[in-house]
């Protein structure tokens, strides 16, 4: 492990030194022309270092635009999880976006996309007819929260997978749980044998929202509820949803989750799961990357060869719910283009330039390839083409383990609602607030919101 953490720090230093020498003197940022005539551009990106392929993907995708568009000139700032979230809110407050920037469709990025700090792309996807190879489902401005095409989103997320260990499985005698009576009778089995039955990586408030409770919501309140609240036709407090929240301290009584999911940091979880600490793992789909062989070591948390003892799937039938074989789904995350860049200048153009290159179909293949996302949005990336790991493919029919899409609350709600939410579950699982009291207190967060902005 530290081997293999050393040579992955040196690599993005590397990477980094690689992309900062295209940036010329520090002060070129700030020389940039008010009128757009400057083709210095500033980016905030979204990276995840730890992951496998990461630092040689962005080696490649960074140095190969430089090498190509040697006049434009690209200053990029990486941060990942709640550093770039936060950062991402201070260039709100300063007024001083960068040009280019990594967004969620709405959720954690739903100020830029309220003020209107996100340039209309659809103009620019119109004149190249980018239009008839991006998949219409990535250009449904109704999950976009400007209301506008503010982005073009690199895949469609699953933000709900159940990772299936075998391995743990049968070594206890166990099938694969269709039900959740059948996972809790699976309970003290596991726990005799030294396994916990699911683990989560819950310490951010946002992973058990986003990747559990999502998909519970769809299940008990029904595919269109977040809608009917939205239109004031139900509330938080309705009883279906607080069922939904009763079911996750439900799950902490069975044991079919401890509490201690809350200490584990989102970076542990994967590594947990590999060491067969678990039965089952929650996660979105994109944490499928995290397990594959990396190509800058060879190394790989489950080698391909084991890899075929891990199954993906969706969260077992749940009694009393109005349906299952459901799945909590949302437009993944992408790239836009901020307001404050003149329209039909020298920098927009460069901007536009650097977005179709890091939405193109090479870059869109490269990243199905390795594992940065198991779908493009692109619809000539041939995905039966490529030599994908086991688990790459078990992503991409992932699919086929359900039937109804639900919305992903941080993606339907705004920050001031969700946010209710995400603590709130964690209070219910250390036992520091009832299911009705998170319902009240998220109820509470629309009214305000809705009586201030209209909701």
């Amino acid at each position: 492990m530290f081997t293999k953490v050393k040579i992955v720090g040196i690599l993005v230093l590397t990477a980094l030194i690689a992309v900062a020498c295209t940036q010329g003197s520090g002060s070129q940022s700030s020389s940039r022309a008010v009128d757009g005539s400057s083709r210095d551009l500033k980016v905030l990106n979204y990276a995840d270092f730890t992951q496998a392929n990461t630092v040689v993907d962005y080696a490649w995708t960074w140095g190969t635009f430089r090498d190509r568009n040697p006049d434009i000139s690209v200053s990029v700032e990486d941060l990942f999880n709640e550093p770039f979230h936060n950062k991402t809110e201070a260039y709100i407050a300063s007024g001083n976006m960068p040009d280019v920037v990594y967004v969620w469709p709405s959720g954690r990025s739903t100020s830029l996309h309220e003020q209107k700090l996100l340039k209309d792309l659809s103009p620019l996807i119109n004149r190249d007819g980018l239009n008839r190879v991006y998949s219409p489902a990535v250009l449904d401005v109704t999950q976009m929260a400007s209301g506008y095409i503010s982005m073009i989103p690199l895949t469609v997320t699953n933000t709900h997978t159940f990772f299936i260990n075998m391995e743990v499985l049968n070594a206890c005698g166990l099938q694969p749980a269709a039900t959740y009576a059948e996972l809790v009778a699976q309970v003290p089995v596991l726990r005799a044998a030294g396994y916990e039955t699911i683990i989560m990586a819950a310490q951010d408030d946002w992973v058990m929202q986003s990747c559990l409770f999502s998909m519970i919501a769809g299940r008990f309140c029904g595919p269109d509820w977040h809608t009917r609240i939205l239109n004031g036709q139900a509330k938080f407090t309705d009883a279906d949803f607080v069922a939904a929240l009763s079911f996750v301290k439900q799950m902490i009584t069975d044991g079919v989750m401890s509490a201690s999911i809350l200490g584990i940091g989102y970076g542990d979880g994967p590594g947990m799961f590999a060491n067969n600490r678990s039965a089952y793992y929650i996660d979105g789909d994109w944490r499928v990357g995290a397990f594959l062989t990396d190509s800058s070591t060879g190394q790989a948390l489950i080698p391909p060869a084991r890899q075929s003892n891990f199954r993906l799937g969706v969260f077992p039938d749940i009694q009393n719910a109005k349906v299952n074989k459901a799945s909590s789904t949302v437009l993944g995350t992408g790239w836009a283009i901020s307001s404050a860049v003149p329209a039909g200048s020298v920098r927009e153009e460069a901007a536009w330039t650097l977005i179709k290159w890091l939405t193109s179909q090479e870059v869109q293949a490269r990243g199905v390839q390795s594992g940065a996302y198991t779908a493009a949005a692109r619809n000539d990336v041939d995905a039966s083409r490529m030599n994908l790991e086991p688990l790459q493919i078990a992503a991409a029919a992932l699919g086929n383990s359900y039937s109804t899409s639900t919305c992903v609350i941080d993606g339907a709600f705004h920050s001031d609602v969700y946010s209710h939410i995400n603590v709130g579950l964690q209070q219910i699982v250390m036992g520091a607030a009832t299911p009705e009291q998170v319902a009240q207190n998220t109820q509470r967060a629309f009214d305000t919101g809705r009586a201030a902005k209209q909701w």
